[in-house]
């Protein structure tokens, strides 16, 4: 594990940045994100999020790998959902710092009309995203939350750009199994399930205790780091999310077991089972 300080870090850091970097940035408190863009050979973390990584890579080596995986698996949903189903409508709830291979840069690489919603309540995530963004009339970064829908769905600029009359995708990486079980993460899918149209796609993913007491060490760290205490859900939990959806082939099953390609990272590592994925498409 690099303790070199990433580019926002020094930021930070230096007097000058005070000025420049939000106020609502904690850099003693944990962020997912961060950790996430850590794990993807990112830059934008601090070293309250590597530690965090390095404790999660002690009890289980590859953990970095299912943070990989999973990025890997919404790359492959999103071309399915441009590529073979026809969307052209993309709502990315919980999205995450941009890196390489973004769901708006893949999606409109296979159909460039397509048009992408993100939502994140991350402010460092906003600041990069709405940068990112700022000369794409096709997508749109919101500052909003997984736990209010409405909020989500009524925003001008998710009315802008998502026709809800007609089919649309709505992508949930990694997010609803940061909910406790009190924010009812069931009601959270259903409220958006209850919102796609006919021919519209939901995207979960998330991490899977399998039963392998290292899921379970894994588990217990992630809650340590404050991340949740119930990140990892079995498969009979998270099917729940799909109540009511056609399962897409080959359905809600490990990451390197979803239409994966040849450059799927260690496409071999029984670790893979403890991070599942799958799509759902609303009849």
């Amino acid at each position: 594990m690099t303790e070199t300080p990433g580019p926002l870090e020094r930021l930070v850091g230096s007097e000058a940045g005070a000025d420049h970097v939000p106020a609502e940035i904690n850099t003693e408190k944990v962020s997912i994100a961060r950790i996430y863009d850590f794990a993807l050979g990112g830059k934008d973390n601090f070293a309250v999020d590597r530690a965090a990584a390095e404790a999660m890579t002690e009890v289980v080596p590859e953990a970095m790998l299912l943070a990989k995986a999973n990025r890997y698996f919404l790359r492959q949903a999103v071309r399915y959902l441009v590529g073979e189903a026809g969307i052209r409508q993309i709502v990315d709830i919980g999205s995450g710092l941009p890196t390489a291979g973004n769901v708006h840069e893949i999606a409109q690489e296979i159909a460039p009309e397509t048009r992408v919603v993100y939502v994140d309540n991350d402010p460092i995530v906003l600041a990069h995203g709405r940068a990112l963004l700022a000369a794409n009339e096709r997508t749109a970064f919101l500052n909003a939350d997984l736990r209010e829908p409405e909020a989500i769905f009524a925003h001008p600029e998710t009315e802008r750009l998502i026709d809800r009359a007609e089919p649309f995708a709505v992508l949930l990486g990694g997010v609803l199994m940061h909910l406790e079980d009190e924010e009812d993460p069931e009601g959270v899918a259903a409220g958006i399930r209850d919102r796609l149209p006919s021919g519209g796609f939901l995207m979960v993913s998330n991490t899977c205790d399998n039963g392998e007491p290292r899921a379970l060490e894994l588990s217990r760290v992630f809650a340590e780091s404050g991340m949740g205490t119930r990140c990892f859900r079995t498969w009979d939990e998270q099917i729940r999310y799909f109540d009511g959806l056609e399962l897409v082939e080959p359905g809600l099953v490990p990451h390197n077991q979803w239409r994966a390609g040849p450059d799927m990272p260690e496409p071999t590592s029984p670790a893979h089972a403890m991070h599942i994925g799958g799509i759902g498409r609303k009849p």
